[in-house]
């Protein structure tokens, strides 16, 4: 060693030495790991009662990867005639996923869902973990789990505690591009009509305990969470009210939902969160005031930026109604008073909720950035790349992972999906 540090000490011998350190240390990692589990399946075999119709046909090998490599076990394999459906009690008890152990099945799935494109995933796997897998396993292992997944995320809540004063419910939607087979029939904004993506809905929950020393409000750290979904917006209402009654809704002084000025996602407000506070995006608002200037002045008016600005201003004082009786005014008589109108629909529908300077004063957010950054990160850096076209559950099963993950609750996830393997073995199913 004295050698090679005085002779051959640089990066490069430096890294293949570690690299060699780790291989061989994952050979007896390897075939501890495989001890291990055989004891443990012997075990889970001799304390097993089959179930009424089960039948012993014999003990079954079985390849298993792990972190570490490849090793076999030897468990017992019994069948039921009726249900015509075979059962390894050892495979449920450990939480095998295929032939792959819990804790390479829990990286796969981590670094499927974050990287875009399987093939880079297993080539992240391979240079970090030292882990060989194909892109290919990585892709059923995600699907394997990604349902699963989906079904956790939509599952019934139970109410949560919340300590907050004020929790915030936030939602949008982005379209992800599909596969021509899963478009057929549906209507889109290309030219000829059709669709090339579908809606994929983004939630997230986050509360708020204070304000800063200019009366900002704080986001609490960490305490966002999301869910996701490809259902209509009347499937993905119950499923965000789910999510915010798992964190407390019911406990906090004031729910308040941020969201675009879009109607469905107003209606979705008031079936599914009627005694919170609906504000309207104070950005979108900017945008769509924008749009009413140039329906006054002209794209290219000099003043438009200085109109655009006084629009914002006055809606920061709850001066929408003013500014609505203002642009009517301005247009009266003139050519351009149709197109105007039309644009004040956008402030007509969303008065009681552009009541900025009130919400403001009440230490409220009044944008909805979260779940707009939630879409870029979550949903466009993972599923909306040159060249990605998905299937909907493959998307979907992407999504349900990526929320989960970014909302802290994977190891939630595994234990909860490692009980219902184990649960398969009890004679009588436990109770939910």
């Amino acid at each position: 060693m004295n050698q090679f540090s005085s002779q051959e000490a640089n990066g490069t011998s430096v890294q293949e030495l570690e690299f060699l350190v780790r291989a061989a240390l994952f050979k007896p990692a390897n075939q501890l790991v495989g001890v291990l589990l055989q004891q443990a399946a012997e075990r889970i075999d001799k304390s097993y009662h089959p179930k009424p119709g089960e039948h012993y046909k014999g003990r079954h090998g079985l390849h298993i990867q792990c972190l570490f490599g490849f090793f076999e076990i030897s468990r017992d394999y019994y069948y039921h005639e009726g249900k015509r459906q075979g059962h390894y009690p050892a495979d449920d008890a450990l939480g095998v996923e295929g032939s792959a152990t819990p804790a390479l099945a829990r990286w796969m799935c981590l670094v499927g869902a974050d990287e875009p494109g399987y093939e880079r995933a297993a080539g992240h796997l391979k240079q970090v973990g030292g882990t060989e897998v194909s892109g290919r396993q990585i892709q059923r292992m995600v699907q394997r789990v990604g349902g699963d997944a989906q079904a956790w995320q939509e599952r019934e809540a139970q109410p949560g505690h919340c300590e907050a004063a004020t929790m915030y419910v936030s939602g949008d939607g982005t379209g992800v591009r599909m596969r021509k087979e899963e478009l057929e029939g549906r209507r889109g904004k290309q030219p000829d009509g059709s669709a090339n993506t579908r809606q994929a809905y983004l939630g997230c929950v986050f509360t708020q305990h204070r304000r800063d020393e200019r009366g900002h409000p704080v986001r609490d750290w960490e305490s966002t969470t999301y869910v996701s979904s490809f259902g209509a917006i009347d499937e993905f209402g119950p499923c965000l009210r789910q999510e915010a009654i798992r964190r407390g809704m019911g406990k906090v002084q004031q729910t308040v939902l941020l969201i675009d000025g879009a109607s469905g996602l107003e209606k979705m407000g008031q079936i599914n969160f009627k005694d919170a506070i609906q504000i309207v995006d104070f950005y979108h608002a900017l945008e769509h005031a924008g749009k009413v200037v140039d329906a006054l002045l002209g794209k290219e008016h000099p003043e438009r930026k200085t109109h655009q600005s006084r629009w914002a201003k006055r809606l920061l004082k709850n001066g929408v109604e003013k500014l609505i009786a203002e642009a009517r005014e301005q247009c009266v008589g003139k050519s351009n008073a149709q197109a105007v109108e039309k644009e004040l629909g956008y402030f007509l529908n969303n008065i009681s909720r552009m009541q900025y300077g009130t919400f403001r004063k009440r230490g409220f957010f009044i944008g909805s950035g979260v779940v707009e950054a939630g879409c870029k990160t979550i949903i466009g850096s993972r599923c909306k790349q040159s060249g990605m076209f998905w299937s909907e559950l493959g998307a979907e099963k992407i999504l349900a992972l990526r929320c989960i993950g970014s909302s802290r609750r994977l190891g939630a996830l595994w234990k909860y999906r490692l009980n219902n393997h184990a649960a398969r073995n009890d004679a009588l199913p436990l109770a939910a």
